[in-house]
């Protein structure tokens, strides 16, 4: 296998081992866990906002397509977790090997959009479950979402196994919720069993339909799948690979029905309560709160609704915060801190839910939650049709690549969604043209759009039939290409930077750059005075501490001189982000030797590392001790 890139989730990648467990009990409990994270957003506020409009409007007629959408969401996964565990790569890194730079950046940026989706369901379902709790105004509910970013990071701190266990602890604080909601409800068993009967009554249910698929099988989940299962560290033999694939389908086979139960329950709750009362137009999150009380009878039954609700979103953000990572690492091969990734999507989230409710009041929230899980639906082709060629294709996955009749079924899988959702927006946006007065507008914007939607899809279907997928396309140059006479040369290099902040890190940092170098090179100790007259004031600046820090300076150079190496000293001032490259960059320096920045842990959050900003600033290689 070809495993020059990154590792998905890389501090959590092969963290828990499998192997070596005797017992088949053991083995199973060992791959349990994955599909839980992916279940959470199979039961997300989004779903919550689809499963009760179908509900109430019509009855237990639309169960069937949750049925078939929890039958599509276990092939999809099953396909996930056979791309990861097979060749070891997410779907993400698996579609930046396979297209070509432009299709590969459109498929990213569909993809955010995607998560952007799902987490604005998760925003306004947090909110509205903090409101229908504890009265909380809406605003400040969503104000407050942005808090869960830290929660991510301190469960991935703690582990794989620890972060499982919450989001397990979480689920079954929803799935109880509704069974105690379902004793309440006592549904008609005869009309729930006709609702298993395929039929969409007119085009509004063909709405909520397409809503309910794309709230149940989700764009984001295809991406976090592929990559958590490879947290799991297995035997690369054709027994291990086997035996991996089987224990992740019975997980998700346990997890997705998990899933269906607690959205089944929902739609259920609001056929037998809201449409059996003819409530029709429930179709608000929070109008089914309020009514559940007067209709059941039960002052619990409401408490144990906005419980749920509240388990569903914070649960659901989690995972949706790794997908985001996953989906950046990628597609771009881009890491940044999964603190200001956290903060770059809830923030994009929470512009429009806030945008809704001071414009169109809490009344809004619920129509945009639906529309945000037919805006996830629109995205499934873009993330299917690359996933079947990739596990179909015997070049890439060997022997363990998908059969025909499996094939077979997952594109018939796809070729429904996607016509589903061609549906859709013709119908939408004849809508639009009848009912818009000056339809310019919609012609200039929006049918390009849809034109070019088609057209991309249209490539990555055909893209790869044509010519198998090329797995091994380079990312970055290879050392086979480089000429190994060249590369066997030792380095030489003359003038030498030290930063140094006067701390033991210092002795490391010197010690190193003195062992590369030797007593032919040049060294150049750096100091950057911090104190705030100098970040005013800069090199104009005349105060104690610049005096001494000078004079520890000065001291490193005699002490080096004294062994017989030629030492020079520079002194800065300011931020050492911007120093350390101004003074480097402005020399004809061969190597920057870095050292520790003096903190760590939760005063990264705040000051950042300086090694982070000074290696994108400089023009010369870095050394770091």
């Amino acid at each position: 296998m070809d495993r020059r890139s990154h590792k998905s989730l890389e501090e959590v990648h092969g963290t828990i081992e499998t192997s070596g467990k005797k017992s088949p009990w053991k083995r199973l409990l060992a791959f349990l866990g994955p599909a839980y994270l992916v279940s959470v957003g199979y039961m997300d506020p989004g779903n919550w906002a689809t499963d009760i409009a179908g509900g109430s409007q019509f009855g237990y007629k639309l169960i069937w397509v949750l049925l078939m959408s929890n039958i599509m969401a276990l092939l999809l996964q099953s396909l996930c977790a056979r791309l990861g565990v097979v060749r070891g790569r997410d779907l993400a890194q698996a579609s930046r090997e396979a297209y070509n730079p432009f299709v590969n950046f459109i498929l990213y940026v569909l993809a955010e959009i995607a998560i952007v989706a799902c987490d604005l369901a998760e925003v306004i379902g947090m909110a509205i479950g903090l409101n229908l709790l504890f009265g909380l105004p809406m605003i400040w509910g969503v104000s407050i979402t942005a808090l869960d970013t830290f929660l991510l990071l301190f469960l991935l701190n703690k582990g794989m196994r620890k972060m499982e266990v919450f989001i397990i602890g979480l689920i079954f604080i929803i799935g109880g919720s509704f069974f105690v909601e379902m004793l309440f409800a006592k549904p008609d068993m005869g009309d729930l069993m006709a609702g298993f009967v395929p039929s969409i009554p007119d085009s509004n249910a063909l709405y909520i339909a397409i809503g309910i698929i794309g709230a149940t099988v989700m764009p984001h989940n295809l991406y976090l799948h592929s990559s958590i299962v490879q947290s799991r560290k297995i035997e690369r033999t054709k027994k291990g690979i086997k035996q991996a694939l089987k224990y992740n389908f019975i997980d998700s086979a346990i997890a997705l029905n998990l899933a269906f139960f607690v959205n089944a329950a929902i739609l259920i709750l609001a056929a037998s309560v809201f449409f059996k009362n003819g409530l029709y137009e429930v179709a608000e999150i929070q109008d089914a709160h309020a009514l559940l009380e007067p209709l059941l009878g039960s002052k619990i039954a409401p408490a144990f609704f906005a419980i749920a609700l509240i388990a569903a979103g914070q649960s659901s953000t989690l995972t949706g915060t790794l997908a985001g990572q996953i989906v950046m690492e990628g597609h771009l091969n881009l890491r940044i801190q999964p603190w200001v990734r956290r903060l770059i999507t809830r923030m994009l989230a929470i512009i429009p839910a806030l945008l809704t409710v001071i414009y169109f009041g809490i009344s809004g929230t619920g129509r945009l939650l639906v529309l945000s899980q037919v805006v996830l639906s629109l995205q499934l082709g873009f993330a299917i049709i690359p996933l079947i060629h990739f596990v179909s294709s015997k070049k890439l996955m060997g022997e363990f690549n998908i059969k025909w009749p499996l094939r077979i079924a997952s594109w018939l899988v796809t070729i429904i969604i996607v016509l589903l959702n061609a549906k859709l927006v013709i119908d939408e946006i004849t809508n639009w043209l009848k009912t818009t007065d000056n339809p310019i507008y919609i012609w200039v914007f929006v049918v390009p759009i849809a034109v070019g939607a088609a057209i991309l899809l249209i490539y990555i279907t055909f893209k790869t039939t044509v010519k198998d997928i090329n797995g091994t396309r380079k990312l970055v140059p290879h050392i086979l290409d480089a000429k190994v006479d060249e590369l066997a040369q030792p380095l030489s290099y003359k003038k030498i930077a030290v930063p140094v902040d006067f701390s033991t890190s210092d002795e490391k940092s010197i010690s190193a750059a003195l062992q590369l170098g030797g007593k032919d090179a040049e060294y150049t100790l750096i100091h950057i005075v911090e104190t705030p007259g100098a970040m005013i004031y800069g090199d104009e600046i005349d105060d104690y501490e610049t005096e001494s820090d000078e004079k520890f300076l000065n001291t490193y150079k005699e002490k080096l001189e004294e062994k017989g190496f030629k030492v020079s000293v520079e002194l800065g001032f300011g931020s050492p982000k911007k120093s350390i490259p101004k003074i480097v960059n402005a020399s004809e320096f061969d190597l920057l030797v870095l050292g520790g920045h003096g903190h760590k842990g939760f005063k990264d959050l705040l000051f950042g590392t300086t090694v982070d900003s000074v290696r994108h600033r400089v023009k010369i290689p870095i050394f770091i001790v």
